[in-house]
């Protein structure tokens, strides 16, 4: 066995390495020091919030930017966000579902506000803000509330482009209140449910399809978890690769046949999907040059997924007017490599925000405000960068392409 094709190790946040044992009850790893975090699941976090990040950026600024190019320079970028879509999602919510595995089996009262009321807090929060910002890009092509109506409805059943968050509340609402339903029952079900929304049988306004859709796998990771990290901890480079070239086989036969609009072959795409990032994250957290970067972004999904849409609005509405006004040659350059450092450049001013509003203390914009008694009983609520369930793992063919997300 060559040193590529060894069992990944797993890696705790703070570097230490706690072996590969069996997947404990919170689907950590059963060896894992208490408080410990898997390396590869922060990995697979930060590396699919870049995801989020580099679809938004194709999809909402660089393709609506009037390129006016003889070469098929931005269709490529296109699709290469396309090919990546089946992913970015379903593999988010798996890894929500590992995490939320031990908090299903407490008392309601342990978990309504840390699982359901701040994850319902935040979306009502952010939607606000959301709501007004978008307001100054009128032309920014994603979800927005233009009216009350329009407001309320993506308070409780047309979620926005922050559905992620809602998802997470009404995921982890269901998967507790039918905690003793058969898994087999549950994720059949689920499945169904993503097949059908995925191939357009039901009607999705907004981003109720990816509320659809990836429900199947949010219960995946919690009640599936032990194999997921069986999974993981097997991993080897040549099983790296095998998924890899599956995972190609698979997006070349659905192109080709054009069949990912038929019921269930969206959802299984998806699965081989989810595999493969598994993969891909387990063999990058051996690697400290990738791995400490893309954990680092692992740990902080809650501000970037939060703050990464407006920023993006305004960047569009200062310069898709004067790169459509540039030469030939300085648009070509530019449309090579602008959906790269736009992404760099709208997490970097993400982060940096979010660094200015904590020195502000404006901690009540990514935490459900503890109040005094609250706070005696369970203490000052951690810092949402290293906090699960404030720094979601998350993060989401998964979604079709209207989705705002």
């Amino acid at each position: 066995m060559t040193g590529s094709d060894q069992p990944a190790v797993v890696v705790t946040a703070g570097g230490r390495s706690s072996g590969s044992g069996p997947a404990g009850a919170d689907g950590t790893g059963g060896t894992q020091p208490a408080g410990g975090r898997l390396a590869w699941a922060d990995v697979a976090k930060g590396g699919c919030i870049v995801l989020v990040l580099s679809w938004h950026v194709i999809m909402k600024d660089y393709l609506q930017i009037d390129w006016r190019l003889d070469v098929p320079v931005p269709g490529a970028w296109g699709t290469l966000g396309e090919l990546l879509l089946p992913m970015r999602m379903p593999l988010f919510f798996a890894i929500s579902g590992m995490f939320a595995a031990s908090a299903v089996q407490r008392p309601w009262r342990a978990v309504g506000r840390p699982r359901i009321a701040r994850f319902l807090y935040l979306y009502g929060v952010w939607l606000l803000i959301h709501t007004a910002v978008l307001a100054l890009a009128p032309d920014f092509p994603t979800d927005r509330a233009t009216s009350l109506g329009d407001l309320l409805a993506q308070l409780t059943i047309s979620p926005s482009n922050l559905w992620y968050l809602y998802a997470l509340a009404l995921y982890f609402v269901l998967a507790k209140a039918l905690r003793r339903v058969h898994p087999a029952v549950l994720l059949t079900a689920a499945g169904v449910l993503s097949a059908v929304a995925a191939a357009g049988l039901l009607d999705t306004p907004g981003n109720r399809a990816g509320l659809y859709q990836n429900l199947v796998f949010f219960l995946a990771g919690l009640h599936l978890r032990q194999h997921l990290q069986r999974w993981a901890d097997t991993m080897t480079g040549r099983r790296l690769l095998l998924m890899a070239a599956v995972y190609v086989v698979v997006l070349g036969v659905v192109g080709v046949t054009d069949t990912a609009r038929l019921p269930g072959v969206a959802p299984l795409v998806s699965v081989v999907a989810v595999l493969f990032g598994i993969a891909i994250a387990v063999r990058l957290a051996s690697w400290p040059t990738f791995a400490e970067p893309l954990a680092a972004l692992g740990r902080r999904t809650l501000p970037i997924y939060v703050i990464h849409m407006p920023v993006l609005a305004l960047l569009h509405l200062l310069i898709a007017g004067p790169i459509a006004g540039l030469g030939d040659s300085a648009r070509l350059a530019l449309a090579l490599g602008l959906p790269f450092s736009l992404t760099v450049l709208v997490l970097a001013l993400s982060l940096g925000v979010h660094r200015v509003l904590l020195a502000v203390r404006a901690t009540w914009l990514f935490d459900l405000p503890v109040g005094r008694t609250a706070g005696r009983r369970n203490g000052p609520p951690p810092s949402c960068s290293t906090k699960e369930t404030t720094c979601p793992a998350p993060t989401y063919p998964g979604q079709p392409r209207h989705s705002s997300t």
